[in-house]
């Protein structure tokens, strides 16, 4: 063990304490994982006056309030995103992100999701680097810092960078389905976007020299989760894309949200999270890429052909999306909303044993509710993995979900031990 990184949970009361149990960021290692935040005002403790640009602008406040408690900055936010009620306000949003963001933009997705908790019309979450560390003044590996890159053989966008680095990760902008060549959404059916969307991936991945079996964890965005085949068919022709994984088989971990609408009425929408072995600043020639992947799956959780229960590399766990499935039936448990969670939050403990972990390690939860009104009783079930409440978190509410589940639940989770170096 490091003995350099532990799980850091803080809070502010310039911002929102949060929806139900967790925190407002949680720290491990060279990252900060923010709870996602909505238009509430710290004092009140209410939803703020107005529509969906005030809305917007108490989001980014209360990022600001949270960032700032830390002694970070804006610019030190990496990732960005956004969930609206209804598309057709992601302009309005965009005027005040502007305004937080004058000149560096980090990488960002943007999706309309069918419910937001308090009925709020904007919630926006953020991932900030930690150049520090998680435990102040231990050793670190030496000045960290921050490397963006755009490549013109893929979409660019004026408001996002396509990639930006920092420590060893690389974190990718959501790709939709455009041609960077006509700036326009290709032809075709949700085969020929998917395919698009991962084409637009490997280019800013080439455009780094980063191999595509880097990639650790991918999240797929779908305006109908009945074209999941589909874009199944596509997903394994890019995976896995080397002799080395395909020797293993190696499959990122994988999280699918069903979603109310995509910018410029795309179908599908792909985000990656991508290893970076040399770091940042770059280390040694003889050193690049010699942080190994480390891919698992057990038994006591349920298994699938297309993506990895768990995928860790450096001080990171990434945790595939999980259903309230039973791992040795193969079938979804009987009961409601609250034995699903049970049931997720179960299978997620029983990947972290797997490998040597415990919930305490957990950084970060999405959750995913096809009723937003069933928060309460997902927080019964919660709050037995959870009793302090520890990891940040983000709720939504969606329109479907795979297995026909009620409620499904992805983790970030900290890894102390890091992975170790390729000989």
């Amino acid at each position: 063990m490091s003995g350099y990184n532990a799980v850091l949970a803080r809070n502010t009361n310039n911002a929102p304490k949060g929806l139900g149990p967790c925190s407002q960021t949680v720290a491990f290692s060279h990252y900060n994982n923010l709870s996602a935040q909505l238009p509430i005002d710290p004092k009140s403790g209410e939803i703020v006056a107005g529509g969906v640009k005030e809305q917007a602008g108490q989001c980014f406040k209360n990022i600001k309030a949270i960032v700032e408690s830390i002694d970070h900055a804006m610019s030190d936010v990496i990732r960005i995103t956004v969930f609206v009620k209804n598309i057709s306000d992601v302009d309005a949003v965009d005027e005040v992100y502007k305004t937080f963001f004058p000149t560096y933009v980090p990488t960002r997705t943007t999706v309309a999701v069918a419910a937001l908790p308090m009925d709020a019309l904007v919630q926006v979450e953020a991932l900030v680097s930690n150049g520090v560390g998680s435990i102040p003044n231990a050793p670190q590996a030496g000045d960290l810092i921050k490397l963006t890159n755009n490549t013109e053989n893929a979409p660019k966008n004026s408001l996002s960078t396509q990639t930006v680095a920092f420590s060893h990760y690389n974190n990718i902008s959501a790709q939709l389905p455009i041609d960077p060549k006509s700036g326009i959404i290709v032809a075709g059916g949700v085969k020929e976007q998917a395919r698009q969307c991962l084409k637009n991936i490997k280019a800013i991945l080439e455009s780094i020299d980063v191999p595509f079996d880097d990639i650790v964890r991918i999240t797929v965005f779908l305006k109908n989760l009945s074209d999941i085949e589909a874009v199944n068919e596509v997903y394994k022709t890019f995976f896995p894309d080397s002799g080395i994984a395909r020797a293993v088989g190696y499959f990122p971990a994988r999280t699918i949200v069903e979603v109310a609408a995509l910018p410029m009425h795309a179908l599908v929408q792909i985000e990656a999270v991508v290893s970076h072995g040399d770091g940042t600043p770059p280390q040694a020639v003889e050193d690049r890429h010699g942080i190994i992947i480390e891919a698992n799956n057990t038994d006591n959780a349920p298994k699938s052909s297309l993506s990895t229960q768990t995928v860790a590399f450096s001080h990171y766990n990434h945790i595939s999306a999980q259903s309230g499935i039973d791992p040795k039936s193969g079938k979804m448990v009987a009961g409601g909303v609250k034995e699903q969670a049970g049931q997720c939050l179960k299978n997620i403990k029983a990947i972290l044993e797997s490998i040597g972990h415990d919930m305490a390690d957990v950084v970060k939860i999405n959750i995913a509710l096809k009723n937003i009104a069933d928060i309460d009783a997902v927080d019964e079930a919660y709050a037995i993995f959870f009793p302090g409440g520890v990891p940040a978190r983000r709720i939504i509410g969606v329109s479907a979900l795979l297995n026909d589940a009620l409620v499904q639940i992805d983790a970030v989770v900290g890894n102390e031990e890091g992975t170790p170096r390729s000989v």
